[in-house]
């Protein structure tokens, strides 16, 4: 079968290892100049399935305005006249409950966990490099209240059979020697032994060139305009190279997917929330994580990538706004600086953003739509990389025909109508 796959993000890249795994002809049209150049460019660099949940949760509302008058804040709200924003905003709200965060986070689980299996079997099937590190994730709170308030966490990832490991601060340093230096800032941690980290552009182009030998084409610098549909199919895409034509199109364009979906009568609520990061590069590795410290009063993520400190953090409701805040920056200094003082060389740190494209519920829409040669993989939020490889495998058995390994439930655009 002919495929056509709409963006070479790490989903997109994903999607197509594993259709051309299952014998397609698959070719990937991306507007940059090669793959994982947007939001899979410099993100936090984790792959934890157990960290996956959504941010519509019951007390969201109340931190929220809290987060809003705190000077390093991890949520900001640049209000507009869009009202796609003020929707998604409305429906974000309507999750924050016990049963709609039980719900969606159990969807969410189900599908990284399974990713999290994927990628295992895909470092067994072939050799990818990407500064991998094997060694968990640990959330760390700097107060009794954040402690206390991990057992609604802990309660789903009992149910969902998730390892982890709640510690107190004698713990934490035995996970991550480096918070020795800081003792008195935290007062406990919860470790999720199973998470990964790495750098997720490094994946990306990697497991690009590992497609290309597998007779993938990707067409760079191809700019999507619409697409055609006749019918309950779609007939082919109008782009900036001209018409092209399959017997099967994926569309994985991260936020900018409703844009190309709208024409069609296809509504997503996937919005685009900015997310920031700095790189710095290590001047002592004693003094620097082993892994990913989740700073939890800032909702920031402090990751060790190889010789280099990724600190990626931040919720940045504007749009498509794509410049960069130096008080964002200032959010994440100041958080690797309080735990890690002597790790990085900050004075040299590369300052980033990407939009991440979010759902509401927080779960992606991965499947098929009424249209039935068309299939969607996008709206993984700051979750992508945790569910890239189980989506593109679960699209790829879609589209092949092949009944999935995992529920699907909950997952389909179909939920929203």
């Amino acid at each position: 079968m002919k495929i056509l796959i709409m963006g070479s993000g790490v989903i997109g890249t994903a999607s197509a290892w594993y259709l051309a795994q299952a014998g397609h002809d698959v070719t990937v049209l991306e507007r940059q100049d090669g793959a994982g150049l947007e939001t899979s460019f410099a993100n936090a660099g984790e792959v934890s399935p157990g960290y996956s949940a959504p941010w519509a949760g019951p007390g969201v509302p109340l931190k929220a305005v809290k987060w809003l008058m705190m000077q390093h804040s991890p949520l900001v709200i640049r209000p507009s006249l869009d009202p796609k924003m003020w929707a998604w905003v409305w429906q974000m709200l309507m999750n924050c409950n016990h049963s709609a965060y039980e719900r969606n986070k159990g969807r969410m689980v189900r599908l990284a966990e399974y990713s999290r299996d994927c990628m295992i079997a895909l470092r067994k099937e072939i050799a990818i490099e990407y500064d991998q590190r094997m060694q968990g994730t640990l959330q760390l709170f700097r107060t009794q209240k954040q402690l206390d308030g991990a057992q609604n966490d802990i309660a789903i990832l009992k149910q969902s059979g998730v390892p982890y490991e709640l510690l107190d601060p004698a713990g934490c340093q035995k996970a991550e020697p480096a918070l020795r230096h800081v003792s008195g800032k935290y007062v406990g941690g919860l470790r999720l032994p199973n998470d990964e980290t790495g750098d997720c552009f490094k994946f990306t182009q990697n497991l690009a060139a590992l497609a290309r030998e597998k007779g993938v084409k990707f067409e760079n610098g191809v700019h999507l305009q619409h697409i055609v549909a006749h019918g309950d199919k779609i007939e082919k895409l109008i782009t900036s190279k001209g018409e092209l034509q399959a017997d099967a199109y994926l569309l994985a364009l991260g936020s900018y997917s409703p844009i190309l979906l709208k024409p069609l009568g296809l509504h997503i609520p996937v919005y685009p929330i900015k997310g920031y990061s700095i790189t710095v590069p290590i001047k002592d590795a004693d003094g620097s994580p082993e892994s990913t410290v989740m700073d939890e009063t800032f909702k920031v993520a402090i990751t060790r990538l190889g010789d280099r400190i990724r600190v990626g953090g931040t919720a940045e409701i504007a749009g498509y706004d794509l410049r960069l805040h130096e008080a964002r920056r200032a959010t994440l200094v100041h958080s690797v600086s309080d735990l890690f003082p002597r790790g990085g060389a900050i004075e040299k740190a590369q300052f980033w953003c990407g939009l991440r494209p979010m759902t509401p519920d927080g779960t992606p829409v991965v499947g098929p739509t009424k249209y039935r040669n068309l299939f969607l993989n996008t709206g993984h939020g700051t979750l992508g990389w945790t569910m890239a490889c189980g989506s593109g495998r679960l699209l790829s058995d879609l589209i092949s025909g092949k009944k999935p390994d995992i529920d699907t439930s909950g997952l389909f655009i179909d939920r929203y109508q």
